[in-house]
C-alpha cells in the first residue's frame, strides 16, 4: 500500500503575503496552476518555477515548489540549465509580455524551437504593469501610455503567431477569468512532451483595465470567442449555435453543423496560424484553446544522448584529464 501523500491545491501555496494589485488578473491564474498541479499529482520536489521580471515574475514566490526568480528576459535560459542538469523535474516559465517578447524575445524564440520539455505561461496584459505603465509589445497600435502619450506607433506582437513561427510543438490560448477553461488548458499543456506554449490573456486593473474585455468580459464570452479543441467542431455562442469552415485560406461563419473539425496536430502550422490571424476581422470570433499539438525531437534526451556516446566512446573521464588535455604553457 502507498504511503505517500496526494497534495492539494492549498499546498502549493506558500507562507508568503500575495502582494498583486486587488483584481489582479494574476490571482486567478496562480489558483489555477495550483489546482492543476494538484490534480496531476505533482509533488513539490520535483517541480520548478522559474521567471524573470515583472508582475508575472513573483510567481514563485508564493508557490510552495522549487523556484528562481531570475533577471530580465533571461527565465528561459535558466530553465534550459535547470531542465538540462536534471530532465526529471517539472519546470514551469512564468513571464509576461514585455519580460517574454522585449528583452526576452531572442532567448523565448531559442527555447521554443529547442523543444525542451518546459511549461511556459505568457501572461499577456499588453502593457508593463510593474514599470507603471509602458506599452509594451503586444500593446494595439494607438495605445496612449506614458511612454506613447500620442498612441503608439508599432505594430503589436502575436504571441501565438510568435510562437508557431519559432516551431514551437505547442501553442494555447486561455484567459485569467476563465477558470475552467484554463485549468483544462494548463494540464494538457503539462501533459504535452515538448515545449509547451500558453497565452494567457491577463487583464491589469490598474494600467490597462479592461483591455480584453470586448472578447473575455463575462457576458460576451461565450459570443467573442472559438475554443479550439481537438478533434471537435470549430463551433462558438452562447448556445453552440454558429461555426468557423474554411474554403481554401478564406474562414466562414456558418450554422453550427457545418463547422470544420479542428485537428492540432497536422503535419503544417498553416491552419493554426490562420486561427492565430482570424480575429483580425472584426465579425470573427476570438480563437482560444489548442492551436498546435505536434511531437518533435526533445532537447534534452538528445543532449543526454549525446553524452552518454561521448562517454561510450572516450570513457567517462575527469575534470583534471581535460583542462590538461592539448597544449598547455607555463608561465613564468
Amino acid at each position: 500500500m502507498s504511503t505517500e501523500t496526494v497534495l492539494k491545491k492549498k499546498d502549493f501555496k506558500s507562507d508568503q503575503e500575495v502582494r498583486w494589485c486587488p483584481g489582479c488578473g494574476d490571482y486567478g491564474i496562480i489558483n489555477s496552476v495550483q489546482g492543476a498541479l494538484a490534480d496531476l499529482g505533482a509533488t513539490k520536489e520535483n517541480t520548478v518555477f522559474v521567471s524573470g521580471i515583472g508582475c508575472s515574475s513573483r510567481f514563485p514566490y508564493y508557490m510552495d515548489t522549487y523556484g528562481f526568480h531570475s533577471i530580465h528576459g533571461r527565465a528561459p535560459a535558466i530553465a534550459s540549465g535547470i531542465k538540462a542538469a536534471n530532465p526529471d523535474l517539472t519546470v514551469w516559465i512564468v513571464t509576461g509580455d514585455g519580460d517574454g517578447l522585449s528583452i526576452g524575445g531572442n532567448h523565448m524564440a531559442h527555447i521554443l524551437r529547442r523543444n525542451l520539455d518546459i511549461n511556459i505561461l505568457l501572461f499577456n496584459n499588453q502593457i508593463y504593469g510593474l514599470t507603471k505603465g509602458q506599452y509594451s509589445p503586444t500593446s494595439p497600435t494607438g495605445l496612449r501610455t506614458k511612454t506613447s502619450p500620442m498612441g503608439s506607433v508599432d505594430r503589436p506582437f502575436d504571441p501565438i503567431g510568435f510562437a508557431l513561427g519559432c516551431n514551437a510543438t505547442f501553442v494555447a490560448r486561455t484567459i485569467d477569468t476563465h477558470m475552467k477553461h484554463m485549468g483544462g488548458v494548463l494540464k494538457a499543456a503539462a501533459a504535452h512532451k515538448g515545449t509547451s506554449f500558453v497565452e494567457i490573456f491577463q487583464n491589469c486593473v490598474i494600467f490597462n483595465d479592461g483591455c480584453f474585455d470586448e472578447t473575455a468580459a463575462k457576458d460576451v464570452r461565450d459570443e467573442r470567442t472559438l475554443d479550439l479543441r481537438p478533434g471537435e467542431p470549430l463551433v462558438y455562442g452562447k448556445e453552440l449555435d454558429k461555426g468557423v469552415r474554411v474554403d481554401g485560406w478564406d474562414p466562414h461563419i456558418v450554422a453550427a453543423g457545418e463547422a470544420a473539425t479542428w485537428d492540432p496536430a497536422g503535419a503544417s502550422s498553416a491552419p493554426a496560424f490562420l486561427m492565430s490571424q482570424l480575429d483580425q476581422d472584426p465579425a470573427m470570433p476570438t480563437p482560444i484553446g489548442i492551436f498546435q499539438a505536434v511531437e518533435g525531437p526533445i532537447y534534452e534526451e538528445a543532449l543526454e544522448a549525446q553524452i552518454d556516446e561521448a562517454v561510450e566512446r572516450k570513457g567517462a573521464g575527469t575534470l583534471e584529464s581535460l583542462i590538461w588535455s592539448g597544449e598547455t604553457w607555463t608561465v613564468d
